[in-house]
Order: C-alpha cells, then sequence, then structure tokens
C-alpha cells in the first residue's frame, strides 16, 4: 500500500504540467495537522471533561495534547478568563503521515453515509479543515463509551498557494472528495 508520503513526493510529477512548476520546491507540501475539541461549557457539568477527551485524543493520535483557556470572560456562558475550554495538538512528521493514512484509509470509511468530503473545506490560502462529528469513527476508541461522544476539527496545513491547487494537491495525496 502507498503512503501518503509517498503520493507526496510523487504530486511533483503530476502537477508541474497542470501549475508550471519548474523547481519541486515551488510544489505543495504538508506542513503539520492541527487537531481541535472544544470542551466548553461542559467543564462545569463534569469536572473530568477535559481530561477524557485529552486522553481519547491521545489515543487516536499518539501524542499528548495542550489545555486551551478562555481568551476572554463571557458573562452568559459563565466562562471567566483562563478557563479552560478545549483541547489541541499539532502533529508534524511521521506522526502527521501515519494519522493521514489512518483518517483516510480506515476512520473516514467507517462514518455513516459518507460518500467524500465536500471541497468546500478548502480555503483560499490552500489549508483543509476537516469536521468530525463523533470521534468513534477512529479504532482507537471502545465503543462501550458511547455516552460521552465528541467532535473535533482537523486542519491539514499546507504550502499550497490558490485553492484550486490545494484541491490538486488533496486529490494527489488521497483526500477522499466527492467526485
Amino acid at each position: 500500500m502507498i503512503t501518503v508520503k509517498q503520493k507526496e513526493q510523487k504530486a511533483f510529477d503530476v502537477m508541474k504540467s497542470t501549475f508550471g512548476y519548474k523547481n519541486k520546491m515551488a510544489a505543495p507540501r504538508l506542513v503539520k495537522i492541527a487537531i481541535s475539541s472544544a470542551t466548553g461549557t461542559g467543564v462545569k457539568r463534569d469536572k473530568n471533561r477535559n481530561d477524557f477527551v485529552m486522553d481519547r485524543l491521545a489515543k487516536i493520535t499518539g501524542q499528548k495534547g495542550s489545555l486551551r483557556g478562555a481568551k476572554k470572560s463571557v458573562a452568559s456562558f459563565k466562562i471567566r478568563l483562563g478557563d479552560p475550554i478545549g483541547v489541541v495538538m499539532t502533529l508534524r512528521g511521521a506522526r502527521m503521515y501515519s494519522f493521514l493514512d489512518k483518517l483516510f484509509n480506515i476512520a473516514l470509511p467507517r462514518t455513516k453515509d459518507f460518500r467524500g468530503i465536500d471541497p468546500k473545506i478548502v480555503d483560499s490560502i490552500g489549508n483543509m479543515t476537516l469536521p468530525i462529528k463523533e470521534h468513534t469513527i477512529f479504532p482507537e476508541t471502545a465503543d462501550e463509551e458511547l455516552k460521552d461522544v465528541f467532535g473535533l476539527a482537523i486542519t491539514i496545513v499546507t504550502t499550497a498557494k490558490s485553492k484550486p491547487e490545494a484541491i490538486k494537491f488533496g486529490e494527489l495525496i488521497g483526500v477522499p472528495f466527492k467526485s
């Protein structure tokens, strides 16, 4: 099976005729993957919510995340400045490539009624932000914990300079876009 890293290395040969690259360094590359999950005000009801989310994301990615605090107080949500409201982690290098392989080949096909990813997830500067409604699509999570399901956002950061360039690069590395 061809990995994402191998596909990324072959992407230059395919894209140089379309986008007119003269140098391999001009072709898009993967920079990092940022995974974030907001716990919000659920922490007020369950004190262990942040620890639970952090533990599950650590099992999924193989790396410990960091807590993020509120940037300002919001009285209507009963949030004070600095209260922990989310978990963030950044993957680079070998962990990034293995996580993408797992995401594209195992996790996304396990989602209910999966028909592909909408190309609208690509922004104008070439990054892709993929929303995941349930963390249970990853095989590392136990099925008996269905009462504590949470969502997460996966941002794939690339060096692509435009949306069409990023979409073509995504297709070449294996992002399952809708046809």
